[in-house]
């Protein structure tokens, strides 16, 4: 039995390489489908949590592992073996200079090659730069001699989660699907299909790296404009906010795009600095992306210099003060810390002295992160203790905050993101 006659079955055993964000879900809908699914992954409390039936990520409910009877979870990567596809899931982020650090992709590669067989399909799904797959993946693949696109099948296809959107699933988002050749793209939307309601096949691996590429800077840019806008409108002495909530009325050649504290998630801080770093090896200057790329890495220190103002005219030192930051999360109801401009928001205030406490409801504890050691846990968000902070800084907004309490018993607040939106003289917008 050929690939194909196995994915049409529903007989082909399929790998998940990486079981965060992207790969959790993925795994699940593949296990649900009646594929018989290996979610391999380094992190051995993952593993151990998900062979318990729990979920480690707050919009995937435990009861979704607990019903699977296709998905085995493990640490032991000599499982590729039994595989007749794997897809790669595991994070691309920045090195400290900004470039991209391909170690995951390239040791996974490599941990796949050990098992290679012919007739496997292996597509990458981690966000990343246009040519990776081409010129990092398949290079290490074919090391074995087995050939890509004759040998066994190779492809790109873009991770699309949106992690809490409870209008999109990963069943419901259209998957874009690029192969080496035409018959790799063919398997591999083959398999994708299978669980995937809607495919978009296209003419190759980097057109569908670049629709990745595409969807994030376009983000990215908008994002920096409107932080740009806060910072001149506040400046003229009038709120973004109001003038965002009117452009929006226009009925076409407007989308809304709103400011905060800097920019957070694993894709729109990292993938502008993938693409601006990929176009240098063409002699090309991509001024746009490195622009938006400079105002959302400054956003932090607006936020802080807002907070020292607003301290100030209290007669108050920021270095003297105890600061409550309200949401670690890059984004409201989530629990994804990923390069959450929050973790910045504290190293600032820290180094200048500030004591700093915060409050999150999905994120108990700041986890171990790779450019960030910050130990806290969150604090209690108690009337006693809201009014022994001088400053409560908003950072996420969460909808289960209740902002008429905070309001109520806070000295001052800074609010990143018109999550009260009310005249006090409390609140301070930044």
């Amino acid at each position: 039995m050929n690939l194909k006659e196995k994915i049409g079955s529903g007989k082909a055993v399929v790998a998940i390489i990486g079981l965060g964000y992207v790969g959790l879900p993925l795994a699940i809908e593949f296990a649900k489908k009646g594929f018989k699914t290996f979610g391999l992954d380094i992190d051995n409390r993952k593993v151990s949590l998900l062979k318990e039936k729990k979920s480690y990520i707050k919009h995937i409910p435990s009861e979704n592992i607990k019903n699977l009877k296709n998905f085995e979870p493990s640490a032991d990567f000599s499982k590729l073996r039994y595989c007749d596809c794997a897809i790669v899931c595991v994070p691309t982020p920045l090195t400290e200079m900004k470039e991209p650090d391909m170690s995951y992709v390239v040791n996974t590669t490599e941990m796949i090659s050990k098992y290679l067989k012919k007739g496997q399909l292996i597509v990458l799904e981690s966000t990343t730069y246009p040519g990776t797959t081409d010129e990092v993946v398949k290079p290490i693949l074919e090391k074995t001699g087995l050939k890509a696109g004759k040998d066994f099948y190779l492809a790109f296809s873009p991770e699309r989660e949106d992690p809490g959107n409870k209008n999109f699933t990963t069943k419901t988002i259209p998957k874009v699907v690029g192969g080496i050749n035409k018959i790799s793209t063919d398997i591999a939307s083959l398999l994708y299909g299978s669980v995937i309601n809607k495919i978009v096949s296209v003419s190759s691996m980097k057109v569908a790296e670049a629709t990745k590429m595409l969807e994030n800077t376009f983000r990215a840019i908008n994002i920096a404009l409107v932080n740009e806008l806060k910072i001149l409108f506040d400046k003229m002495g009038f709120d973004v906010w109001e003038v965002i909530e009117a452009s929006k009325t226009k009925p076409f050649g407007y989308m809304p795009f709103y400011p905060g504290p800097g920019w957070g998630g694993h894709c729109i801080p990292i993938d502008p600095f993938y693409l601006s770093w990929k176009a240098k090896q063409y002699n090309f200057q991509t001024k746009f992306i490195e622009l938006a790329g400079e105002v959302n890495t400054r956003m932090p220190e607006y936020v802080i210099e807002k907070l020292q103002d607003a301290l100030n005219k209290k007669g108050l030192a920021l270095s003297r003060s105890k600061i409550l930051l309200l949401g670690m999360s890059y984004k409201k109801d989530s629990d994804d810390i990923r390069e959450s401009p929050s973790l910045e928001l504290i190293e600032i205030l820290e180094k200048k002295g500030a004591q700093v406490s915060y409050n999150d409801p999905y994120i108990p504890i700041i986890p171990k992160m790779r450019h960030h050691k910050i130990e806290k846990k969150s604090v209690a968000l108690t009337s006693k203790n809201l009014k022994g902070f001088d400053a409560v800084l908003i950072s996420t907004n969460h909808t289960n905050y209740d902002y008429d309490f905070i309001l109520k018993n806070s000295k001052l607040i800074v609010d990143t993101r018109n999550a009260i939106n009310k005249k006090d003289s409390k609140i301070v917008r930044a």
